[in-house]
C-alpha cells in the first residue's frame, strides 16, 4: 500500500520533462540531467496513471531504461521495439505524447499500447507477447538488405520470453548476421507467476554468485568511464 500512497494526487512539477517534446534533446543531456529527467518520468508516470488507469508495474521497471535508450540510439531512425506494450508508457511520454497520457483508455485517447498510427517512434504495433524479438529481427534483416545503417532493439520481459514464438526468432537471430540487440527485462513480473525450465534458470542466473559478483564490480566500473563515451558505434550483438 505504500506505494498507492505515494502516487501524486496532482500533477507533479517536472521542469526538464516539460523543457522537450522529441527524444532528440536527451542526446545532449549529461548524466546529472539524465538522472533528474528519470526521476521527473518516474512522478510524471505516477501521476498520469492515477488519472488514467492502465499499467504501471512494468513501466516504473523501464524508466532508466527508457531514457538510456533514447539517448543512445538515434530514435525514430534507430527502431525500439517493445514487447506487449505494458513497458512502452515511458517511452510515450519521452516521445511528444507526455500531456495526452491522461487520456489513454479514454475514447479518441492514447492506445495503451505502441500504436503505428500514433507515432512515428511507435515501430510496431503490439496487443500480444512474445512478438517484439521476430519482428524487431525483420526490421533489421530490411536494414542490412536496404544497406541502411538503423540500428534495431527489442526489449522484452521474462514473461514473454518464455513462450514459443520467442524462442524461434532467439534461434533465426542467432543465424543471421543482423545488427539487433535483445534486451531482457528480468522483472519477475507477469500475469501469473512464470512456470517452466526457462523461468527457472533466469532465477538461477540472477542468483548465482557470478552474477552478483559482476554486477558489483560494474557498479565500480562504470562510474569511470568517460561522461562523453560515444555509444553509437556500439558493436553489434544479440
Amino acid at each position: 500500500m505504500k506505494l498507492f500512497d505515494e502516487i501524486p494526487r496532482e500533477r507533479p512539477t517536472t521542469p526538464l520533462l516539460d523543457s522537450f517534446e522529441h527524444p532528440a534533446a536527451l542526446r545532449a543531456m549529461n548524466a546529472k540531467q539524465l538522472a533528474q529527467l528519470a526521476d521527473e518520468l518516474r512522478a510524471y508516470l505516477l501521476y498520469s496513471v492515477g488519472v488514467s488507469g492502465g499499467h504501471f508495474g512494468a513501466g516504473l521497471g523501464v524508466v532508466e531504461l527508457s531514457v538510456a535508450l533514447h539517448h543512445i540510439y538515434q530514435t525514430p531512425h534507430d527502431r525500439l521495439v517493445w514487447d506487449v506494450g505494458h513497458q512502452a508508457y515511458p517511452h510515450k511520454i519521452l516521445t511528444g505524447r507526455r500531456e495526452a497520457m491522461l487520456s489513454i483508455r479514454q475514447h479518441g485517447g492514447l492506445a495503451a499500447f505502441p500504436r503505428r498510427a500514433e507515432s512515428e517512434y511507435d515501430t510496431f504495433g503490439v496487443g500480444h507477447s512474445s512478438t517484439s524479438i521476430s519482428a524487431a529481427l525483420g526490421m533489421a534483416l530490411a536494414a542490412k538488405a536496404q544497406g541502411d545503417k538503423r540500428r534495431v532493439c527489442a526489449i522484452i520481459g521474462d514473461g514473454a520470453l518464455t513462450a514459443g514464438m520467442a524462442f524461434e526468432a532467439l534461434a533465426h537471430a542467432g543465424h543471421v548476421d543482423a545488427n539487433l540487440l535483445v534486451i531482457l527485462n528480468d522483472n519477475e513480473m507477469s500475469i501469473s507467476e512464470n512456470v517452466g525450465g526457462m523461468a527457472t534458470y533466469l532465477a538461477r542466473v540472477l542468483s548465482s554468485k557470478p552474477y552478483l559478483k559482476i554486477r558489483e564490480e560494474s557498479k565500480k566500473c562504470f562510474p569511470t568511464c568517460p561522461a562523453h563515451w560515444n555509444w553509437h558505434g556500439a558493436p553489434k550483438s544479440i
